[in-house]
């Protein structure tokens, strides 16, 4: 019977969309690992004008704007968010995955640092 649960898990898992994929992975044109340790990673995060990317999940993080943003995200429920920044603004983002796309005519640039799990949290 465990064989048949561990069988029917793994296909569901296979069947489901392949929407919670690292950005790296999923999107490397537009997001690149630039530092990585057991705490956290930071990606730089860059869009031409009116690109979009593809569906993609982060861990809680924090966001830092080197250019005006103009955008919006498509969440997998097909829900879409607007999204607007300031160069220089510094913003919270909790877990999620999304689909971004550059509104604008203009790249925009940034930095996301994403934390990771620590292993004596509830130490």
């Amino acid at each position: 019977m465990r064989v048949l649960w561990t069988l029917l898990i793994l296909l569901s898992v296979a069947a489901s969309p392949s929407y919670a994929q690292d950005p790296v992975v999923a999107d490397p044109a537009h997001y690149s690992v630039v530092f990585e340790n057991d705490q956290v990673r930071v990606l730089r995060i860059q869009y031409g004008p009116n690109e979009e990317g593809a569906m993609h999940e982060h861990p809680a993080g924090v966001v830092v704007y080197l250019d005006d943003l103009n955008g919006e995200f498509t969440l997998p429920d097909g829900t879409v968010v607007s999204s607007q920044g300031k160069k220089g603004d510094v913003v919270w983002t909790e877990a999620g995955a999304h689909q971004p796309r550059n509104l604008t005519d203009a790249p925009f640039e940034v930095i996301q640092v994403e934390l990771k799990p620590q292993a004596n949290a509830g130490e």
